[in-house]
């Protein structure tokens, strides 16, 4: 049941002129080749064809043997630990955050009780380890 707008197969064929003039106007649009190599449908070799699967299994097996002898080189964990490159926790990545801001906050929360405790001048002088001429509180 075809529609009586579209023409069966046999009618619908171009005659050689169309094709001729359909085939210069696609052909007219054709990317350039430099194109196509930029875009990775065209290989960007001067390799003969023949060559040309034989030139990217190299490719790849030199690629191959560079990203093995970089990871050879790798340092360990402990080491990046050491040189503060990776941070020294055990948490999940996505909690590492979270764990390093309570960090902060318990340090923040030590000093503050430490300051809140220290020993007062007078103390000091007392125990021998301040002068009486001394005075930390006053500003030169």
């Amino acid at each position: 049941m075809a529609d009586e707008n579209q023409k069966p197969v046999e009618e619908a064929q171009l005659s050689p002129l169309e094709r001729r003039n359909s085939l210069e106007k696609h052909l007219q649009h054709r990317p350039e080749a430099q194109d196509l190599k930029d875009r990775h449908i065209l290989l960007d070799t001067n390799a003969a064809p023949a060559l040309q699967a034989a030139q990217q299994e190299l490719e790849k097996q030199r690629a191959t043997d560079n990203l093995k002898k970089s990871l050879e080189k790798r340092p360990d964990r402990e080491e990046l630990v050491e040189r503060n490159i990776l941070p020294d926790s055990t948490a999940a990545p996505a909690l590492q955050a979270n764990q390093r801001e309570l960090e902060k906050h318990m340090r923040a929360d030590s000093l503050e009780q430490k300051i809140q405790n220290r020993p007062r001048p007078e103390e000091l002088i007392k125990e021998g380890i301040l002068e009486a001429d001394e005075n930390p509180t006053e500003q030169k």
